[in-house]
């Protein structure tokens, strides 16, 4: 029987951080001597990395003007991914007010909202910015979400995010851009546990090869040649502005609702239908993962949420749209005993299959370099070149 509401399954005979809502049950969770888990003494860490007030403002002001500088005599300044969500609706906003050219750059897995559509055309109108939009085949992305699905592992929405932050390159490489911004914040999104997912192109196109019934042709994998390429011929950097900035999400929604007639789609990731999907049915009800324990306990760390408030929010059922789930059916060409199937397949992850993971370890000096100088994130080499 398919599940209409989808709850947390809240652990039991655990232990809990004494300042967040992370538990024993948390990959790679430890407590220090206070009761307090590692995943808060790394956002304090953090927090002293990527100062916000005046300090953060002036990093952000000195990250423009160099920026600026490398974008001199180019038709733009820098790279901002959209997906018609808060965060990157609010990037491009934030590079107009300080004076930069973004150029938009969208992936389109052919799963999108209408609303994360509308959202996109009227920030983009209103501020005058340009999108740069690659759009993969949908009977190769449905093929792809299905071998994944297949493959029991939970990350489903792999491709995708791949394909993203590959676009983003693309863009940069065509229009000859340095600097790619991601709206990630630390603050309301949380540090997710090394251990919950995992992704590489190596990855999918290995599960793909072994359970699809197509080539991956017109999905952009970040493989690792094409990647080296771009960070050390191309030269293209990352950055996080977000990072230094106290970041209020719902003030920023209420400021996108006003200044672009912007819409709000019900919770995060939820603009698109697979990562809905992926967020609300699959991952809490196959994996017994739920985004929820690591954005609630983002928001109780920077102060937007109490503690108390986090626990009860995590015992309310998720949003849940019967109608996103029949759609899957139908595109993936799998019927509902089908799918109860393939949810009581046994987990598994990437260790069960061919990934980079192990060439990574081996790089970790190189992406140390590359972290320090601004080519790849925190966040990767934190996760990406250790074992786990």
């Amino acid at each position: 029987m398919i599940q209409t509401v989808v709850h947390t399954k809240i652990p039991v005979n655990v232990s809990f951080c004494k300042r967040c809502i992370y538990h024993s049950d948390i990959p790679s969770i430890t407590f220090d001597s206070e009761g307090v888990c590692n995943y808060c003494r790394q956002y304090d860490e953090m927090q002293l990395t990527y100062p916000t007030g005046a300090e953060g403002q002036r990093r952000l002001v000195q990250m423009a003007d160099e920026i600026k500088k490398a974008g001199k005599g180019k038709d733009y300044d820098v790279v901002i991914g959209v997906s018609g969500g808060c965060d990157s609706s609010y990037m491009l906003s934030l590079a107009k007010d300080i004076g930069l050219r973004p150029l938009a750059a969208h992936y389109d897995n052919t799963w999108n909202t209408k609303i994360a559509v509308e959202n996109i055309k009227n920030v983009l109108e209103k501020l005058n910015v340009d999108l740069y939009t690659h759009v993969a085949d949908n009977h190769e992305v449905n093929d792809v979400m299905k071998s994944l699905m297949l493959a029991s592992v939970p990350e489903i929405e792999a491709a995708t995010d791949l394909a993203l932050a590959t676009t983003h390159y693309l863009a940069c490489e065509k229009f000859k851009v340095k600097y790619i911004w991601e709206g990630h914040s630390f603050r309301t999104e949380g540090i997710s546990p090394p251990g919950w997912f995992y992704m590489d192109a190596k990855y999918i196109t290995g599960i793909q090869k072994k359970f699809g019934t197509m080539p991956i042709q017109t999905i952009p994998l970040l493989y690792l040649e094409k990647w080296l390429k771009w960070m050390l011929l191309n030269k293209i950097k990352k950055q996080r502005p977000l990072y230094f900035m106290d970041y209020d999400k719902e003030a920023t929604k209420k400021y996108l609702t006003n200044s672009f007639n912007w819409q709000w789609y019900g919770g995060h990731h939820m603009e698109n239908r697979t990562a809905y999907f992926c967020n609300n049915y699959y991952l809490p009800v196959k994996f017994n993962i739920d985004l929820r324990w690591c954005e609630f306990s983002a928001h109780v760390r920077s102060g937007q949420m109490t503690r108390n408030e986090a626990l009860e929010k995590i015992e309310e059922p998720k949003p849940f749209d019967k109608t996103i789930l029949e759609e899957v059916f139908t595109r993936l060409n799998i019927t509902e005993s089908e799918f109860e199937r393939i949810i009581k397949l046994p987990p598994k992850s990437y260790r069960d299959y061919k990934t980079y993971k192990e060439t990574f370890i081996r790089m970790r000096p190189f992406f140390w370099l590359m972290y320090k100088s601004g080519y790849v994130t925190k966040s990767f080499y934190d996760k990406f070149t250790v074992k786990n």
